[in-house]
């Protein structure tokens, strides 16, 4: 099983930056893909930002020009650089692994346990 741990959220003013981390741990694993999901209140969880073990990316619409994932492989953590926040940013963030399992070579996914996002003046 792969842990992840989730940093970076918070309080930040429209038009302001916030920088998300999520850091996989575990053993014998390979990572897939990672990615960024969002959930606000009363609404679906959704997918804003993907980066593949090549480093292709996908971005929500909402999101793109404004949000950037990026990995360091080396340290199993992928980051998301937030820009131009706007109210409706506003959400629990959560994290989210693909990975293989090296010694039965299964997929399987886990997810961060979230981190609060508030963009409000």
């Amino acid at each position: 099983q792969v842990q992840l741990v989730e940093s970076g959220g918070g309080l930040v003013q429209p038009g302001g930056s916030l920088r998300l981390s999520c850091a996989a741990s575990g053993r014998l694993f390979s990572i897939n893909a990672m990615g960024w999901f969002r959930q606000a209140p009363g609404k679906q969880r959704e997918l804003i930002a993907r980066i593949s073990s090549g480093g292709s990316t996908v971005y929500a619409d909402s999101v793109k020009g404004r949000f950037r994932i990026s990995r360091d492989s080396a340290k199993n953590t992928v980051y998301l650089q937030m820009g131009s926040l706007k109210p409706e940013d506003t959400a629990v963030y959560y994290c989210k692994a693909e990975y293989t399992r090296v010694l039965d070579d299964r997929s399987s996914a886990s997810w961060g346990q979230g981190t609060q996002v508030t963009v409000s003046s």
